[in-house]
């Protein structure tokens, strides 16, 4: 039975999918919450976790306007503010002695990578139409479509080997040097790497989120270079 509730909890487990399950639930609730948090009671003059939801969103909503528009950002916010929240918070379990983050592990990466890779062809299907988009796959100069083509479908394949190893590897990384350092200095630098860890899980959501807002610009307007 105790074994059981460890289990639950995601401290123990053997198996890897057990706790990648596990742990990506409790990274799928804690945003939950913290939106239902944010939200309870709402007031004009924002305190407390609405505050700090408000400020976030707002930030994610300036850096859509700066990768992409206004517009762009404001459509596509409830998409790229959930992936930056969710990560985060998937990213920062890790640092929880006893718990590992699920975007330590590729399978979940990968997932949000092809979700993503999907949802912005789709939109730019549904902006441009299908023979537009596929069209644009060929370049401005026709005679160089037979070339362009290909390279640049292989391009839009590359983006989610980029956008799963990125997360996977650097959180994987991470979760390593935590291990490290607690094994080497458990009383003497813990503060100072659970600070870096918070940061780091910080930008990575934030690269994902922003890459989201790039690709999804690029398929919208055909314009491939968002920065």
């Amino acid at each position: 039975m105790e074994d059981r509730i460890w289990l639950i909890l995601g401290f123990l487990g053997h198996d890897p999918m057990v706790q990648l399950i596990v742990h990506t639930l409790l990274a799928a609730f804690l945003s939950v919450f913290v939106a239902k948090l944010a939200t309870r009671n709402l007031q004009l003059v924002p305190n407390g976790c609405q505050n700090v939801m408000e400020a976030t969103l707002k930030g994610i909503l300036n850096i859509g306007s700066d990768v992409a528009n206004k517009e762009i950002a404001r459509k596509y916010l409830p998409l790229a503010g959930s992936l930056a929240i969710f990560i985060f918070m998937a990213n920062v379990i890790g640092i929880i002695p006893g718990f590992e983050s699920p975007t330590g592990n590729v399978n979940l990466t990968l997932s949000l990578a092809i979700m993503v890779f999907l949802y912005y062809h789709f939109e730019g299907i549904k902006a441009q139409g299908l023979g537009h988009y596929i069209a644009h796959f060929a370049g401005p100069v026709k005679w160089l479509a037979p070339l362009m083509f290909p390279v640049e479908i292989l391009s839009h394949f590359s983006r989610i080997i980029s956008l799963a190893f990125r997360l996977f590897g650097n959180i994987k990384g991470d979760d390593l040097f935590l291990i490290v350092l607690l094994m080497l200095a458990p009383y003497v630098f813990p503060l100072a790497g659970f600070a870096l860890l918070t940061f780091s899980a910080f930008l990575q959501a934030f690269v994902f989120m922003v890459l989201t807002y790039v690709y999804l610009y690029g398929a919208v307007t055909g314009q491939e270079e968002a920065l």
